[in-house]
C-alpha cells in the first residue's frame, strides 16, 4: 500500500460534478482504444488534476477499482510533465481493465503527448 509521500494529493483530484462538466464543456478530447482523455484549461492557481469516470462496463467492482488505481497512479508520477495548469477527466472504455499497469501508462502517456 501507498504510504503519504506516494498517494496523489486530496487537491490533485476533480471531485466536484461541476468541474467535471466544467472540463467536458470546455476541454479538448484525446482518445485511443481503451481511454478518453478531455483536458481544459484549469482554474487560475490551480495545478493539474485528475477526475476519473469508469462505468460498469469496464468490469466488476474491482477491476474498476484496479484501473482507477493505476491511472491515479500514472497521473501521479506524470504530473511534473503534464503542461501546467491544466485539468484532466480520463474515462475509461470497455477492454481497460485487461490492461497491465505498463500497458495503461503507455496509452495514457501517448494521449498526454498529443
Amino acid at each position: 500500500m501507498a504510504t503519504g509521500g506516494q498517494r496523489l494529493p486530496r487537491g490533485a483530484r476533480l471531485r466536484d460534478a461541476r468541474d467535471f462538466a466544467r472540463v467536458n464543456r470546455s476541454g479538448q478530447r484525446r482518445a485511443s482504444t481503451y481511454f478518453v482523455a478531455v483536458v481544459a484549461p484549469a482554474r487560475a492557481g490551480d495545478s493539474a488534476k485528475l477526475g476519473l469516470a469508469v462505468s460498469r462496463r469496464v468490469g466488476n467492482a474491482v477491476a474498476r477499482n484496479r484501473v482507477k488505481r493505476r491511472v491515479r497512479e500514472w497521473f501521479r508520477r506524470s504530473r511534473a510533465r503534464l503542461p501546467a495548469g491544466t485539468d484532466w477527466v480520463v474515462i475509461a472504455r470497455q477492454g481497460a481493465a485487461e490492461l497491465d499497469a505498463a500497458a495503461i501508462a503507455s496509452e495514457l502517456g501517448r494521449l498526454a503527448a498529443r
